[in-house]
């Protein structure tokens, strides 16, 4: 599984790994799928997202076999989803093609779940391992989720399609994949527009142990300003990370003040994360902030603290941006005690941030996972998806990989051009119509300046979201419960009137 995701990206090997799920789960015990089925989730996540442990080890703070076991125990409360799924189709299915409905049903009904219940983790969902593949065709249509339940149905068609030696499964399967293109064709209407625009990404690559040290502050604010600024010419849109300028905005506000200065004055506009930190409430926020030219016709220049064009992170992640039972877990170790982990949870939907009159359609690091949570916040005047991080706690691991790959799969969804733009990697730009990438290396202090062609429709994933997919698996459930009910009752009357 690990290897059908980036940086691999060697798709079909996902469709096998699931026909090989089906068969060691395919047992006569709801138990015994259960067991199975929590072994293959094991290690689809701990090699999966093998990543964290970097993190863990390098800025944890904890001994090795101690930071060995919360990842173990991560892993291991991940794979209990997927042991759900197999042991719920195996308990309830009567025959092959039941069990096919039922594994579509578990697995909605289970990564769903787990995107949602402890502030949810929907990382690797197996939709993913298929944005570069020809299947993110049906991306504006269905989504990642859709995407993942096809998956399942295509893999577990073609186990049964071996297994009763009948080709009516992969026969159906190919009706299904006709259906999706043929209602693609007709429903995705997404073009490119006469409007281009360019746009001017800045990689700092400042170190994780130096980012939150107050000396850093003003060399870092520097470094970012003074790359940025051989380059304002001819240039529609700035972007800096996730807290690129690691200073409080209230005390940041000279710097800010001259920033926007110069930005309206070169006729541009910036975005950039700072942390806020609000000293009469004591909430802190993880921020995004526009300066410069704001809108098409006119300059501005006028920076104003806590001004209403600004993003304030919503979907926090655990440890590293809060710290659930902070009184008991902060004292025990470096890890639970980490810089910048208090931070304040903004409103789920929010405006769009207004820059050289774009409607720019934000998301700060881990919300990009979120595919209901960026939906939520596009609009139809959205014109560019453009999301924040710093993946430097992950070191040169697939995680950086993972989470651009991730990003990507948003821009077809939604059929906007993605700008991503990070402390160290991977930063670069994605144009989900052509499906073409620009990136910069990892790990280096640079820039990249390249034009951006706007994108004109809606898909429909934009306007309906994951509706058709619930609706679809509403009535899969209704198609295999619903003669089972009515034997059941039909029993049940016989016995007490007969």
């Amino acid at each position: 599984m690990t290897f059908s995701y980036a940086p691999f990206s060697l798709w079909p090997i996902a469709i096998f790994a699931l026909v090989a799920a089906c068969y060691v789960t395919d047992k006569q015990s709801a138990r015994s799928a259960a067991k199975y089925g929590f072994a293959f989730g094991f290690g689809w996540f701990a090699l999966g997202i093998s990543w964290v442990h970097v993190s863990i080890a390098q800025f944890g703070g904890l001994p090795l076999p101690v930071s060995l076991l919360l990842m173990g125990l991560l892993c291991a409360y991940l794979a209990i989803y997927p042991a759900l799924a197999f042991a719920f189709a195996t308990r309830f299915s009567q025959s092959a093609w039941q069990r096919i409905a039922l594994l579509i049903v578990g697995f909605a009904i289970t990564e769903f779940l787990r995107g949602k219940l402890l502030t949810g983790f929907p990382w690797l969902s197996f939709g993913y391992a298929f944005t570069d593949s020809p299947l993110n065709l049906f991306a504006p249509l269905i989504g990642e989720f859709g995407l993942t339940l096809l998956t399942v149905f295509i893999a577990s068609s073609i186990y049964y399609s071996i297994k009763e030696k009948h080709a009516s499964f992969s026969l159906y399967t190919f009706g299904a994949l006709l259906c999706l293109y043929l209602t693609s064709n007709f429903t995705v209407s997404t073009t490119h527009s006469d409007k281009r625009i360019s746009t001017l990404l800045v990689q700092g690559n400042i170190q994780q142990s130096l980012r939150w040290e107050p000396e850093q502050f003003w060399p870092t604010m520097s470094k970012y300003r003074d790359m940025t600024r051989v380059e304002w010419h001819d240039t529609d849109l700035v972007v800096w990370p996730e807290a690129a300028i690691p200073e409080i905005e209230d005390l940041a506000a000279p710097f800010l003040e001259g920033l926007d200065k110069a930005a309206a004055f070169n006729n541009t506009a910036v975005i950039t994360g700072i942390p806020d930190y609000q000293f009469d409430t004591k909430a802190v926020y993880n921020t995004l902030i526009v300066l410069g030219k704001k809108y098409s016709d006119s300059s501005d220049g006028h920076y104003n603290y806590l001004h209403s064009n600004r993003y304030q992170k919503h979907q926090l992640l655990p440890i590293g941006e809060f710290v659930p039972f902070e009184d008991i877990l902060r004292p025990l170790a470096p890890l639970f005690n980490l810089a910048m982990s208090s931070f304040s949870r903004g409103e789920r939907v929010q405006n769009n941030l207004i820059a050289n009159g774009l409607h720019i359609l934000p998301a700060i690091c881990y919300e990009i996972v979120f595919s209901d949570l960026v939906r939520d916040n596009f609009t139809e005047q959205s014109d560019i998806l453009f999301t924040v991080s710093n993946d430097a706690w992950f070191g040169d691991s697939h995680g950086p990989h993972q989470h651009m790959q991730i990003a990507r799969m948003r821009a077809l969804e939604l059929q906007r051009p993605l700008v991503r733009v990070t402390n160290n990697g991977i930063t670069g730009v994605y144009d989900p119509i052509s499906q073409t990438e620009q990136t910069i290396p990892q790990f280096e202090a640079t820039v990249l300046k390249t034009d951006l062609q706007l994108i004109k429709g809606l898909s429909p994933f934009s306007k309906y979201g994951h509706l058709p997919i619930w609706i679809l698996v509403g009535l899969l459930s209704i198609c295999v419960f619903l003669p089972r009910l009515k034997t059941s009752i039909a029993n049940k009357f016989e016995r007490n009137f007969f």
